[in-house]
């Protein structure tokens, strides 16, 4: 054989050198769409890993997303090291919502480690989201965390809470569902319920369920007539549909071919408290409507970016019977110039002065401006004549102080002076004396003085014809303003508000005494409201809802939405509602019938009609 060439060895060996740098090819660099799809495909610790490397390879926000989204895809597999771990890449400093989700992710770390006081113990300390998405997530896992750590009462309290977030009935009587199969498993646990420990007749009726619904899983039978006794001890409970029906196996009634109601509130934003309360009184409303007549109510969020003309064609499209909302008045205005084909319309505000309606378009408001109207029309009614305004400087104060002038003046009333108070402010003084002619009696003193050469003891006097005051505001000023009114001497003089000046606690109304407004049944009571507070205990029975104006107002839009739906001739409409009698005028606007009302000792006390009212 023959020796190999220098060379061509050389050569050989380059070759096996650069064989061994072959590089095999690469797949796709990983993507946010790819670890989505593997936690779609039942693989969340492909998704995780995916996410954390997407975390190291990104900066600012796009890092933290990435690592709270891999501790969350850690969570789903059942990895809770493997979560905190993730947790550890966040980079300070974080945003509100990170914060939030790293500490909800640090509960249900805690949870799937088996130290459920330890996650009981830092849910505690979390303060309440007031965002729908937030308090949805917060408030399902607290339910968690409860069971979880064995306090079954704090459970059902946080399902209630839950409740006042979710956004339609379906999703409610979901959730109740799911709360009762979570105490049926906390007995079958061992898990001791204690209702009689509880205030709260609603939490006592579900802790009373528990051992009933582990029995009824094993021997439905025995356990019938346990569950009847307690339908009967527990009438109007939040649970007894489902009790009726997954318990005792009752079929459900056949349904009258179901309406449906969309309703249009932007429960997302600013305006979100605001829209809940109204979404509360509404549903209420649906609750206390017989099982067979319920319509179906779908809620669609207005606060969540959409335009209003997009929202009312994805309600027309789902073949809503009526629309009711939206809320806001600029939205209310964008809702009346949509020229698309819709259903009736319930607008739960009144148009801007000017803009006209177009057909079947009904508006619905508790509206200051006509309480305005109504207090200039008592004042004229209670035989006063000259009187002066206090308004609060804005918007809203200018509008009700327009609205009263101009209906006290077409009577032959006058507006002697008015003036504008800084809502922000405590001290009203200098607003007071110059409305009040304070000022003027200091003026006349000082000329006298200069006259005589002399000091001279001075008491100051207001102009002495004031025969009335109209001082519209809201709780928290009225309280601030009555008794500095008392304080320049006009405390004998009669003194009219609007319903918005009074808040619905005697405690926090001693200052108000004599003020007069008129007055909603939900506030001055009524049969009606009587048995919607019952109602309410029941369906909301944990801290709430806020059942103020916006609660009555919410209640009452249901029940003419109803109306509207049910009567052929809608100038025919009459309900008698929580926040008056309603009545519908010629130009679509629901009129309130209210009572006038005086506030005496902090206690609210109606007042005899006006002469020939």
């Amino acid at each position: 054989m023959r020796a190999r060439s220098p060379i061509l060895a050389a050569l050989g060996a380059v070759t096996l050198v650069l064989a061994g740098c072959v590089v095999a090819p690469r797949g796709p660099a990983p993507s946010a769409g790819q670890a989505a799809e593997l936690a779609r495909q039942g693989n969340p610790a492909g998704a995780a890993r995916m996410y954390e490397t997407l975390a190291n390879e990104s900066q600012g926000a796009q890092h933290n997303g990435f690592a709270l989204q891999a501790a969350q895809a850690y969570l789903a597999a059942r990895r809770p090291d493997e979560a905190a771990s993730a947790l550890d890449l966040l980079a300070a400093p974080l945003t509100a919502g990170e914060a939030f989700d790293r500490a909800l992710i640090t509960v249900r770390i805690a949870l799937q480690r088996g130290q459920a006081a330890q996650a009981w113990k830092l849910m505690e300390t979390l303060a309440v989201p007031q965002q729908r998405g937030q308090a949805s997530r917060y408030f399902g896992l607290r339910q968690r965390t409860a069971f979880a750590a064995g306090d079954l009462a704090a459970g059902v309290e946080a399902e209630m809470q839950l409740e006042h977030w979710l956004l339609n009935a379906a999703a409610v009587q979901k959730s109740r569902a799911s709360l009762l199969d979570d105490l049926r498993d906390a007995s079958e646990r061992g898990v001791i319920a204690r209702p009689a420990a509880e205030q709260s007749p609603v939490i006592r009726g579900w802790l009373e369920l528990a051992p009933l619904a582990a029995e009824a899983a094993h021997n439905p039978t025995a356990a019938n007539a346990d569950l009847t006794a307690w339908l009967s001890n527990h009438p109007g409970h939040p649970a007894a549909e489902i009790v009726r029906i997954q318990l005792l196996g009752e079929q459900p009634q056949p349904l009258a071919a179901q309406a449906h109601i969309a309703l249009l509130l932007p429960i997302t934003g600013s305006a979100g408290p605001e829209a809940a309360s109204v979404r509360d009184g509404f549903l209420t409303a649906y609750y206390q409507a017989p099982v067979q007549q319920r319509p179906v109510v779908r809620i669609y969020d207005t606060g969540s970016g959409q335009s209003i003309a997009d929202v009312i064609a994805a309600a027309t499209q789902a073949d809503a019977d009526i629309i009711v909302g939206p809320l806001m008045r600029q939205a209310v205005a964008a809702a009346a110039a949509d020229q698309t084909q819709r259903p009736p319309l319930l607008a739960l505000n009144f148009l801007p002065q000017g803009m006209r309606a177009p057909p079947l378009f009904f508006q619905y408001a508790l509206s200051p401006v006509e309480e305005a109207q109504l207090a200039a029309r008592r004042v004229l009614s209670d035989g006063l004549r000259s009187g002066v305004v206090i308004v609060p400087a804005g918007e809203w104060g200018s509008r009700v102080l327009a609205a009263f002038t101009q209906t006290l003046q077409s009577g032959g009333g006058t507006v002697l002076a008015s003036t504008m108070i800084d809502p922000t402010a405590a001290d009203y003084s200098d607003a007071l004396k110059q409305v009040l002619g304070i000022d003027q009696s200091r003026d006349r003193l000082d000329t006298l003085e200069s006259l005589l050469g002399t000091r001279l003891q001075f008491v100051p006097r207001r102009r002495e014809d004031i025969q009335f005051i109209f001082s519209p505001a809201w709780p928290g000023i009225e309280r601030l303003l009555q008794p500095q009114l008392r304080f320049y001497y006009a405390g004998g003089i009669p003194t009219y508000a609007t319903s918005d000046a009074f808040d619905p606690d005697p405690r926090a109304n001693q200052d108000l005494d004599g003020l007069m407004f008129p007055a909603m049944p939900w506030m001055l009571g009524s049969p009606l409201a009587e048995a919607v507070q019952s109602a309410a205990g029941q369906a909301w029975p944990v801290g709430g809802p806020d059942r103020g104006r916006l609660f009555a107002f919410g209640f009452d839009a249901y029940r003419l939405a109803e109306a509207l739906q049910q009567n052929s001739a809608p100038s025919a409409l009459d309900v008698a509602g929580l926040t008056g009698g309603l009545t519908l005028g010629p130009d679509g606007r629901v009129q309130r019938q209210l009572v006038w009302a005086q506030l005496r000792g902090g206690e609210i006390t109606p007042l005899p009609s006006p002469p020939g009212s």
